[in-house]
């Protein structure tokens, strides 16, 4: 496989390291990084960005993730594997990425248990990483990426 192009992050000047900027300013929010690279994955599962989906499953095996916890992710819902703020963090990510996919984008059910398991800035800190993930997978999406490929 070959990209159709060079990531336009790559393309334009800057645009790599705003985009590590705003990821870098979820830092000391007390969000841990093993739930960021898990919403990554998830988001990237949901976007079909092979790039991400290897690079994030890569990240929580080195963050001490038991393989099967990993390849349980896209079934969340149906494994063990999860902690609750795993799971609230999980549903919000799915929700933030398929805006579309209902008349209310992020139910308040959704909401209240993400709210019950993370305090304000962590709450923000987590709504950035499925943002900037989802601007990620856009990008490698769209240009075709192939997983194991450096840009």
């Amino acid at each position: 496989m070959k990209a159709r192009m060079n990531n336009p992050a790559i393309v334009l000047p800057g645009a790599v390291a705003a985009l590590q900027a705003v990821g870098r300013t979820t830092e000391n929010t007390g969000l841990p990084a093993s739930t960021v690279h898990l919403v990554h994955l998830r988001a990237s599962q949901v976007n079909g960005c092979s790039v991400c989906v290897e690079m994030h499953s890569a990240e929580l095996v080195a963050d001490g993730f038991d393989t099967t916890k990993v390849f349980a992710v896209g079934a969340w819902r149906e494994s063990p594997h999860f902690t609750d703020a795993e799971r609230a963090a999980l549903a919000l990510t799915e929700s933030v990425t398929r805006l579309a996919d209902r008349p209310d984008a992020v139910p308040d059910d959704v909401w209240d248990d993400a709210a019950d398991h993370y305090d304000e800035p962590q709450l923000a800190a987590l709504i950035m990483q499925i943002a900037l993930i989802n601007v990620w997978n856009r990008l490698n999406a769209t240009v075709k990426q192939p997983a194991g490929q450096s840009w």
